[in-house]
């Protein structure tokens, strides 16, 4: 399999991750008013396994190093399997209440709330698990994304009054997904090999553990969405017959796209954790808010409402631009 062997590159990777993590949710917003989330979601979730696999049998079986995907496959323990599935019931649920999020408060305020309290939490959790990078410097990084978060939110108060019900309901769906989201990474880097060039014996690839995740997130589905389908948070109830007789080629493809567009970020991410650490890694990756909140601000124009929030935007920015910095230095210093 394909394993990178500097920090450098594991770096660039991780930023890809950012790109792909703060830019599949746009396929989302663009079936929004004729495709409800519950029904895009299914066609994510069938991305996110497609590209898993299409990554497993190349990058993950070609090469000298490391295990091939079906061997590595076989010789999983059950431990560590069942951990990288968990992984992805988690994610699932997490992400679910996201994109509700999203539908109802918009990225530039959903992203922001949501990720950033899974960065602060998730940066924690896997660094108590796994101590690389300077502490110091590191959650020094994640107190400036803190800040992010709280001038965030103090730029929602000034959305206008008659939005503002609607965001709050939005918020706390975020807060919720960004608890949940904090501690899905953990499990998926508990079913890990640590070396990956000559990885123990039990344990997964990165490869493998992004396809079981995958399967996890899928499986879950039937529970999670199908719940949200019937019980919705916003908007009416839909069913499976509305997947296969109100959806067409393309509204298909989009949601497939979100879903590649995300698996692609989430293989990276794991791939690049063994140079940079589990914590950065998924640290950097949540950097995604940033490139969330520029779609939403400046493309979706979701503030363009608000009075007086220019200067709370350029701040939240650049608190997040040089917390991420941090974070990515952390592990040099």
């Amino acid at each position: 399999m394909i394993v990178i062997h500097t920090y450098t590159t594991a770096v660039i990777m991780v930023i890809i991750t950012m790109l792909c993590w703060g830019s599949w949710a746009n396929t989302q917003k663009m079936t929004t008013h004729k495709w409800p989330f519950q029904l895009y979601y299914w066609d994510y979730a069938l991305g996110v396994l497609l590209l898993s696999l299409v990554l497993a049998f190349t990058a993950g079986s070609i090469g000298t190093e490391g295990r091939s995907f079906l061997p590595d496959l076989i010789q999983a323990e059950i431990g560590a399997l069942g951990s990288a599935f968990l992984g992805g019931v988690v994610f699932n649920i997490a992400n679910i209440l996201l994109v509700a999020a999203i539908s109802i408060a918009g990225m530039a305020v959903a992203f922001p709330i949501g990720i950033g309290l899974a960065l602060v939490l998730g940066v924690l959790v896997n660094y108590i698990a796994t101590p690389l990078g300077n502490p110091v410097v590191l959650f020094s990084g994640v107190a400036l994304v803190t800040t992010a978060i709280v001038i965030n939110a103090l730029a929602y108060r000034k959305i206008p009054a008659t939005t503002k019900v609607t965001t709050l309901k939005g918020v706390a769906i975020s807060l919720l997904a960004g608890f949940l989201m904090a501690f899905f990474y953990r499990f998926v880097a508990a079913s890990m090999a640590t070396d990956f060039v000559s990885p123990e014996a039990g344990k997964l690839t990165p490869y493998t553990a992004s396809v079981i995740f995958a399967l996890g997130l899928l499986v879950s589905n039937f529970l999670w969405n199908t719940l949200f389908m019937y019980k919705p948070l916003a908007g009416e109830k839909v069913t499976y017959t509305d997947y296969v007789t109100k959806g067409n080629v393309r509204l298909h493809l989009i949601g497939m796209l979100g879903g590649v567009i995300w698996s692609i970020g989430m293989t990276f991410n794991i791939i690049a954790a063994e140079q940079a650490g589990f914590a950065i890694s998924y640290g950097l990756g949540q950097g995604a808010t940033l490139v969330a909140a520029l779609w939403g601000v400046f493309i979706w124009k979701e503030f363009k409402d608000a009075k007086g929030v220019n200067g709370l935007l350029t701040a939240m920015f650049l608190c997040f631009v040089l917390g991420l910095a941090l974070i990515i230095v952390s592990r040099i210093y």
